[in-house]
């Protein structure tokens, strides 16, 4: 009987013809190749079924099947596995389970086992459940109860998920969660491209990498180049440093991170934040830039400053030393705004080894009703706390009174300021100074007269309150005019300007840029260069001193 049904197993199937044209047909049927032993039963449950044990051997279409025992039903050209179930594909691909259904006609192979006992290797990629449906037509694997693929550092585990050995890409749903190299994907759906090891996201996710965590709807990974793209408005917290935008990247091999469209940076440990539309930082050397609508914020005091500039730039020197250092250039129409100081300049720097601010080409500080200008003012800090000032070159201060039409006015080469908990306590005037200052009745502040003073040094004393305690100068010039006697042009010195139009009024106006009125720049001076003494041959000028003869007519001039 095994012999005769053996023979009819093996008999060729009719050509086909189509179209006159010989067609080679498809042997559709699945082959009993050995069995222990084989029996039918037409009394049980499957009476239509071929009940085969021991040593269990099956092939159909390029693919071999081997269990311990089995339900054969050549009718509906099926089988119904049992015990050690095993598939395997060519040199490729390999199944295990315990149990298995395969449906000759559909090629759809229904493979289960007890928890994570169902394995499909592909290449070197595992994927592990325990409920598998395997399409062989279309080359998909599904599961749908829980299951798991690997490959190399790779694990990714789903509740639901789809697999193609044709294009080696796999989709999961619902409670994802990938693994590779310490980063850990969680989301509920996921496509992952095995070939090229890259993943991408759909929908609210958490990824942790590295003591980061990324908050996104919408992203991509490559697990083996560790490059990341940031989609939907996505979040990275790395401890105390927080990042938004509308599309980050980041390459952790390169340390280098992109972000564009409304990126804000926020330092909660040294309490500042950026905002731009595009960001340039790498981690690694600490070097980066940010443009585009760029607003720092510095909230470490009690108020609030805010800074704009076209660009901002960052160095970082001896990055990961006890010796590291920084320098920020800020450049082309910085403003900026705190409810007690404004400023405007061309382009600033900040270095963090001196404490020092920097601010070049026409800069303009304001503090209250007064004005501070000069060719370069330079700030020096410690813990965000004003220490020292100094305005270098036409330096000019101004302050407004009360009536807002009379001004305190100090002009002088170079200025000194210096503080006491932020707070100016002193201020010293050197070389060429000129001020006017308007003198005031003590009980009612009426303005009494103008007192118009030149010298080469004066020092300016300050109480707490910021009001004049005394004044220390050298040999000076001064003339009192009472307020009804002030001659015409007295009331203001040759080099005064008042830039109240330019100055920021909110935290939002720093993001319009208003120049100077023409021919109010700062004029460039000239400096006197030294002059320049040489010791050469005949060929260059030379110094020639003549010593007079005795009696000669100069030297009785001398001697005169």
């Amino acid at each position: 009987m095994l012999l005769c049904l053996f023979l009819l197993g093996i008999l060729p199937s009719s050509a086909v013809y189509q179209k006159g044209k010989k067609k080679k047909a498809v042997d559709e049927r699945v082959y009993l190749i050995h069995s222990d032993e084989l029996r039918f039963d037409q009394y049980s449950n499957n009476p239509d079924a071929q009940i085969v044990k021991g040593n269990v051997h099956f092939r159909h279409r390029g693919a071999d099947l081997w269990c311990d025992s089995a339900y054969f039903y050549q009718m509906t050209n099926s089988v119904r596995a049992f015990g050690n179930v095993r598939l395997k594909q060519g040199d490729t691909l390999s199944l295990t389970c315990e149990r298995a259904f395969y449906d000759g006609q559909s090629m759809q192979l229904e493979a289960r086992s007890k928890v994570n006992r169902v394995k499909l290797k592909h290449h070197n990629r595992l994927l592990t459940t325990d409920s598998l449906n395997y399409d062989r037509l279309y080359n998909y694997a599904y599961f749908f109860e829980g299951g798991e693929l690997t490959e190399g550092k790779d694990r990714l585990v789903a509740d639901w998920g789809k697999y193609s050995l044709d294009t080696k890409k796999a989709e999961f749903y619902y409670g994802v969660k990938m693994s590779s190299d310490g980063q850990l994907i969680e989301t509920d759906t996921l496509f992952y491209d095995t070939r090229l090891s890259k993943a991408q996201v759909a929908g609210p996710s958490t990824i942790t990498s590295k003591g980061s965590v990324i908050h996104t709807a919408n992203a991509f990974f490559d697990t083996k180049s560790d490059l990341a793209e940031l989609y939907g408005r996505s979040t990275v917290v790395d401890k105390e440093k927080t990042i938004t935008g509308d599309s980050l990247f980041f390459n952790d091999k390169t340390g280098e991170s992109k972000g564009f469209g409304n990126v804000i940076y926020h330092d909660k440990k040294n309490q500042n934040s950026l905002y731009c539309d595009y960001l340039v930082y790498n981690e690694k050397t600490g070097n980066g830039f940010a443009t585009k609508r760029v607003v720092a914020k510095d909230y470490s005091q009690k108020d609030t400053l805010y800074v704009h500039a076209d660009t901002i730039r960052i160095k970082t020197f001896h990055i990961n030393t006890d010796s590291v250092s920084r320098e920020v250039h800020c450049y082309r129409k910085v403003r900026a705004f705190r409810t007690d100081i404004q400023a405007v300049c061309d382009s600033m720097v900040i270095h963090s080894k001196d404490s020092c601010l920097t601010m070049y080409q026409d800069p303009i500080v304001w503090n209250g009703t007064r004005q501070l200008l000069g060719e370069e003012i330079k700030v020096y800090m410690a813990d965000s706390t004003i220490r020292h000032a100094q305005v270098l070159r036409q330096a000019l201060s101004v302050e407004q009174l009360p009536d807002s039409i009379h001004f305190n006015q100090i002009s002088s080469e170079n200025m000194y300021a210096y503080f006491t908990e932020g707070v100016l306590r002193r201020c010293d005037a050197i070389k060429g100074v000129k001020t006017i200052y308007y003198s005031a009745d003590d009980k009612d502040s009426t303005l009494i007269g103008l007192n118009y003073l030149e010298t080469d040094t004066m020092r300016m004393y300050l109480s707490r309150e910021r009001q004049l305690e005394k004044i220390w100068t050298c040999r000076f010039q001064s003339t009192l005019y009472p307020m009804g006697q002030i001659p015409p042009g007295k009331t203001m010195l040759p080099t005064y300007a008042w830039f109240d139009y330019i100055r920021p009024v909110d935290k939002n106006d720093i993001m319009n840029w208003r120049g100077k009125a023409a021919g109010s720049e700062l004029k460039e001076i000239k400096r006197t260069a030294p002059p320049l003494k040489k010791l050469s041959g005949a060929a260059s000028p030379s110094i020639v001193v003549t010593t007079p003869q005795k009696g000669s007519e100069s030297a009785q001039k001398k001697k005169g």
